[in-house]
């Protein structure tokens, strides 16, 4: 492990090879980058286990269960190759640190976690709402030029701007 983490990506280059991932994702699997789904399959996977027959009969998860193992599919991979890599770049990098919690110098660690946890599930719900997230609907969507994916990048944008006037206080 390095004693000083090594400086992060260039934004361009780093953008381009998100891009390059991009393009090299739609060939391989014919599908764009995408998350906010293995979340909804996980969901479908746990409801069949717990309660099957409700489970089954719901209209929102019942099409996962009908279909086979929820859990298999691209995108449960996808999100596991990602979770990986995110690992894996965070040790080389030297920036991996158990048990730390970024944040500011007026926020306690408790209330950073709570606000993280509290921000995922507000992204989360408009992911569904949406019918995407940032990567399957923005990222993916706008590399089509599909309206969808610039009007959700835009509203995405506006939302995270205006949230961080209300909690930047709490990083500077």
């Amino acid at each position: 492990m390095h004693s000083e983490p090594r400086p992060y990506w260039h934004p361009i280059f780093a953008g381009v090879l998100l891009g390059l991932a991009l393009l090299l994702t739609i060939l391989v699997t014919g599908h764009g980058l995408g998350a906010s789904g293995a979340v909804t399959r996980l969901a479908a996977a746990i409801g069949a286990w717990l309660a099957p027959a409700a489970t089954a009969a719901n209209a929102y998860l019942g099409g996962y269960v009908k279909a086979g193992d929820p859990l298999v599919g691209w995108i449960t991979w996808e999100v596991l190759g990602m979770l990986v890599g995110g690992l894996l770049g965070a040790l080389w990098s030297g920036r991996f640190r158990a048990g730390t919690v970024e944040r500011g110098p007026r926020i306690g660690r408790g209330r950073r976690l709570a606000l993280a946890f509290g921000g995922g599930i507000l992204v989360g719900f408009g992911a569904r709402l949406a019918r995407g997230c940032t990567s399957g609907l923005g990222l993916s969507g706008g590399a089509a030029l599909g309206v969808g994916g610039f009007v959700f990048l835009i509203g995405f944008l506006v939302a995270g701007f205006i949230a961080m006037q209300f909690v930047r206080k709490e990083w500077t």
